[in-house]
């Protein structure tokens, strides 16, 4: 019985000084790690150099790219150069005059052509038109009045010039202005203007009227033009 207990207690002792052996070991296992672990040193935080770095290695894998300034501008398109260039056409000329006989009932036909004729001492460059006296004097064409004014040669008389400014028509020796007629008026073809007479020097004895087309200069001055032929205008040509 005592050879029992010894042995048991002999038994017993092995077994806890094994135990104690392994948790010993873990204890110091325990303690190598944990030492370990802290000999190795800590991840330092980038700082602004290293940053900087980082975004030049990022910005050299990218394509690069030329500044706005640089950039090719936008071509025309084939045909625009030439749309788009400037044309050195000279300006148009003024379109020919078709007028009417500024006497009512009178036809282009019946009239004398007095242009090149002579009137003490000068040329005439106007058309003389018989009418009796008080018979209506009408616009040859479209414009407006731009001067109403008596003078020595043409007595009664008034200056109207196209819608253009181009021309300037020329009506004298009238009897007197229609009614309501004033400088700045728009007259229409076929507007009456005045009444056939003889102020001015013509004749007292042969009432007409005295008409006459000029070209205005780039001054356009009512009272300054190159005289032009009514007489074909009055008839198309």
């Amino acid at each position: 019985m005592r050879a029992r207990v010894a042995a048991a207690f002999v038994l017993g002792c092995a077994v806890g000084a094994v135990g104690l052996g392994v948790a010993l070991w873990r204890i110091d296992a325990l303690r190598t790690s944990v030492f370990r672990a802290q000999e190795q040193p800590l991840p330092e935080a980038p700082g602004p150099l290293d940053t900087a770095l980082a975004a030049g290695q990022q910005q050299s894998q990218r394509p690069l790219e030329p500044p706005p300034s640089q950039l090719p501008q936008e071509l025309p398109g084939v045909g625009e150069a030439e749309r788009t260039a400037p044309e050195n056409n000279p300006p148009p000329s003024p379109a020919p005059l078709h007028l009417q006989v500024p006497i009512a009932g009178l036809s282009a036909e019946s009239l004398h052509d007095t242009f090149s004729e002579t009137r003490d001492g000068h040329a005439h460059e106007a058309l003389d038109i018989p009418a009796p006296r008080g018979t209506p004097v009408v616009a040859a064409g479209e414009g407006n009045v731009v001067k109403l004014f008596t003078s020595k040669q043409g007595g009664l008389t008034v200056y109207q010039f196209d819608n253009s400014q181009t021309y300037c028509y020329y009506y004298a020796h009238l009897e007197r202005y229609a009614h309501g007629l004033r400088e700045g008026v728009l007259l229409r073809a076929g507007d009456v203007l005045g009444y056939v007479g003889t102020t001015g020097d013509a004749p007292a004895t042969s009432p007409h009227l005295h008409f006459a087309v000029y070209r205005l200069g780039p001054e356009k001055q009512w009272w300054k033009g190159t005289a032009v032929d009514p007489l074909p205008l009055l008839r198309g040509k």
